[in-house]
């Protein structure tokens, strides 16, 4: 196909022709702009990866660019109704090879080593109802990165982007922070896809460290207890790991005290070190059985 996928005329023709409507609850909206998916090729850094996965390639707009920039580029699809459009916008880019599937079901580890055999740079326009899932698992994985470039709504790119120890920090920016170095790239604005999605987009990298900022004795727990603290926000963090952990609430307690912490403590409140002190305290305890599902 050698129409624009970036003009509306063309992409509305290639949809009907396909019998295609898009999908709200799959979140798809699609990529008009013509000057977004070159930089985010640009910005992601393939020409130091093995190769590139892309989450979501909708219908090939920003697979054609990666596969100008990269080796090899793996892209996997839900919907399989995309699946023959993929296959006639992306003929002669031999370097792409399609994956129908869940990314969230995928044995990442898997497919990495069987499609790329080294380390990845991974590129996406994510749905943003699959955001922070898709970013934990890349990240919380222990998988061979060396970059994650994403678009997502603004708000969420803030919050992914905020430090731990600030009020919009959440269990993702957690997971962020311990693993990379964030930045927002630049805005995409609502016009910038058909249809227009009701807020605006910001386009982020993070640069996975080579070793984590903080030293803590196991990761799964570290994760966890980030998690656990932020599942309920508006209590303290004493309250909400209690709930989450299925421990005695003065157990707790006694841990945040051994990690210097007051008991008090919100989770937005606690920095990155200060989550790796408590989980450290933590890890007996949710190691050992008690508590543990």
């Amino acid at each position: 196909m050698t129409a624009s996928l970036s003009d509306p005329g063309a992409l509305r023709e290639l949809l009907q022709r396909h019998g295609l409507r898009m999908s709200k609850a799959l979140g798809q909206n699609f990529l008009i702009n013509p000057s977004v998916c070159p930089r985010m090729a640009e910005a992601c850094g393939a020409e130091g990866c093995a190769g590139v996965l892309e989450v979501g390639p909708g219908v090939g707009v920003l697979t054609r660019e990666l596969s100008l920039a990269a080796r090899k580029v793996v892209s996997v699809e839900l919907d399989h109704r995309l699946l023959p459009i993929l296959e006639e916008t992306l003929s002669g880019h031999d370097n792409v090879e399609i994956v129908q599937g869940d990314i969230l079901r995928l044995d990442l580890h898997r497919l990495i080593e069987e499609k790329f055999g080294g380390p990845i740079c991974v590129c996406a326009n994510l749905p943003y109802y699959i955001t922070s899932p898709v970013i934990m698992a890349l990240l919380e994985g222990n998988l061979p990165l060396k970059s994650v470039t994403v678009m997502v709504q603004r708000e969420a790119a803030q919050r992914l982007c905020a430090p731990p120890g600030v009020r919009e920090c959440g269990a993702v920016s957690v997971s962020v922070h311990y693993r990379s170095r964030p930045q927002v790239l630049f805005g995409v604005g609502r016009g910038s896809f058909m249809p227009p999605p009701k807020v605006d987009s910001s386009v982020i990298r993070f640069d996975i460290l080579e070793e984590p900022p903080v030293k803590i004795r196991d990761e799964g727990v570290f994760f966890r207890v980030a998690r656990s603290a932020f599942a309920q926000r508006r209590k303290t963090a004493a309250n909400s790991l209690s709930g989450a952990l299925r421990l005695p609430k003065a157990l707790i307690e006694g841990r945040l005290h051994e990690a210097g912490l007051p008991q008090n403590v919100r989770a937005e409140q606690l920095t990155l070190e200060q989550f790796g002190a408590l989980a450290d305290a933590l890890t007996d305890d949710m190691l050992g059985g008690e508590g543990n599902e």
